[in-house]
């Protein structure tokens, strides 16, 4: 059968982190995930964690001084020091609760010193997850809902997974960013494999329910199966309506 991880940094937003993760539960999820999960005590999220026995896949860094407009800290030249300490916060974070994954966030910003500085940052983001077993992922963002972030394709996430040569440094693909900058989602999904550590999804164009708009996911999931990929994919849609009302969707890609 096809895993669904619930992404809580949409799905149940209202809630309580803790209470979100009984709710994935309840509602079938196979795991979670979230953004920023910084103003929940860790204690209780791990506690939930336990009770419901769902894994928490990955969180974010902080992205910064948001009133200000930014998403993410680890690309911005002259800012290493409180990338680094962002990268610290979610790595502590992640390990006290038992997430697998800490998606790195670039930032808006643009050329080679903005690329030495994201590749300094990563590097030591990935030296420091590696002693605990976490991975570290890199996303790439479209260019209509996050014009100028720095990391804007898959193809150049590819060039610093390899050049940097990390084994924990993966690829986060979000089908919906994905199809919105390069679309061709299949093929780049056989190509990319390798490098993936975690597969998101939603409709496309409006960030909806993955029942509707030009991406067929029956088709997309299928060749995920066909491809051997078993792992939980993340459900991360903005819900028109309370949560609990757009889970309809699930029950047409069962296996």
């Amino acid at each position: 059968m096809t895993a669904f991880s619930a992404n809580l940094g949409f799905l149940w937003a209202d809630l309580p982190l803790a209470d979100a993760i009984r709710a994935a539960h309840a509602a079938g999820f196979d795991a979670v995930e979230c953004h920023w999960p910084y103003d929940n005590d860790p204690a209780g999220v791990r506690d939930a964690l336990i009770e419901t026995g769902l894994p928490m896949l990955g969180i974010n860094t902080v992205r910064g001084d948001t009133g200000a407009g930014e998403n993410g800290l680890s690309a911005l030249p002259g800012r290493e020091s409180e990338a680094r300490a962002a990268i610290d916060q979610a790595l502590d974070y992640a390990q006290y609760i038992g997430a697998g994954a800490v998606h790195v966030m670039a930032g808006f910003s643009s050329g080679p010193e903005a690329g030495k500085s994201f590749a300094a940052n990563l590097s030591y983001a990935c030296e420091r997850a590696a002693p605990h077993d976490i991975t570290i992922l890199i996303e790439p963002l479209n260019a209509y809902d996050a014009p100028g972030y720095f990391l804007n394709s898959t193809a150049q996430a590819q060039s610093i997974i390899e050049h940097l040569g990390a084994g924990n440094l993966k690829l986060m693909f979000d089908c919906y960013h994905v199809q919105l900058t390069e679309g061709d989602l299949t093929n780049r999904l056989t190509r990319l494999l390798p490098l993936i550590g975690h597969i998101q999804f939603a409709s496309v164009p409006d960030r909806g329910t993955p029942d509707h708009g030009e991406v067929s996911y029956a088709h997309v999931f299928d060749h995920l199966k066909s491809l051997g990929y078993t792992d939980p994919l993340g459900a991360e849609y903005r819900p028109a309506r309370p949560t609990s009302e757009t889970l309809a969707w699930m029950a047409r890609f069962p296996g």
